[in-house]
C-alpha cells in the first residue's frame, strides 16, 4: 500500500480521490493551478501545491513539473483521475521512468487503445467483439454515409484519436452527415492536435 499519492487533477474528481485515500489511511497530495487555491481538493488534501497558473497547459498537463512535485514531495504514486493526462501515454511512460507508479494502465496499453482504429483492429485480431464499424479510418465523407447505410442509422461517428467524447457526433441520417464528419475532425484536431 502507497503512504503518500498525487492527484493530478481538480475539482471532483480529486475530492473523491482524496477521501479514498484517507478511508486507506493514504496522504494525499493535491496539486492547483492559481485560480483553484481556494478549491474544496486543495482545502482537504493532506498537502497541496501551486503547479502553475490557471491555462492548463501551464498547470494541470505540465508533466515535468507535476513530475517533480511527486518526487520532491515523496509521492509514491500520481493518480490522474480522469481527463488532462489520464489517457496520455507520453505522460505516463514518463512516470514509470521516474520509478513512480502510476495509478491506470501502461503506456502501452494507452499507446494501443488511444487511436481508435488501432484499437479496433487490436480487438478484432483477438476475436473481441466490437460493434459494426470501420477498421481502416474514413477518407471522406462519401465514404462514411455508404458504410453508415449499411449498417444503419443511426450511427456514432467518432475520430481516430481522443478521448473523452471528443470528436463523438451522433448521426441520424445521411444528411446529418457532412456536418457531423467535418465537426468530429474539427473538434479532434483541436482537442488532440
Amino acid at each position: 500500500m502507497f503512504k503518500k499519492i498525487l492527484i493530478a487533477n481538480r475539482g471532483e474528481i480529486a475530492v473523491r480521490i482524496i477521501k479514498a485515500c484517507r478511508e486507506l489511511g493514504i496522504n494525499s497530495v493535491a496539486i492547483f493551478s492559481d485560480v483553484d487555491k481556494n478549491a474544496l481538493h486543495v482545502r482537504i488534501a493532506d498537502e497541496a501545491y501551486l503547479i502553475g497558473p490557471s491555462p492548463a497547459n501551464e498547470s494541470y498537463l505540465n508533466k515535468e513539473k507535476i513530475i517533480s512535485l511527486a518526487q520532491r514531495v515523496g509521492a509514491e504514486a500520481i493518480h490522474p483521475g480522469y481527463g488532462f493526462l489520464s489517457e496520455n501515454s507520453e505522460f505516463i511512460k514518463l512516470v514509470e521512468d521516474s520509478g513512480i507508479v502510476f495509478i491506470g494502465p501502461s503506456s502501452k496499453s494507452v499507446e494501443m487503445m488511444g487511436d481508435k482504429t488501432a484499437a479496433r483492429k487490436l480487438m478484432k485480431q483477438n476475436n473481441v467483439p466490437i460493434v459494426p464499424g470501420t477498421i481502416e479510418p474514413l477518407s471522406n465523407y462519401l465514404e462514411g454515409i455508404k458504410i453508415a447505410n449499411e449498417i444503419g442509422y443511426p450511427i456514432m461517428l467518432k475520430a481516430a484519436a481522443g478521448g473523452g467524447g471528443k470528436g463523438m457526433r451522433k448521426v441520424h441520417n445521411d444528411l446529418e452527415f457532412e456536418d457531423a464528419f467535418v465537426r468530429a475532425q474539427n473538434e479532434s484536431l483541436k482537442a488532440f492536435g
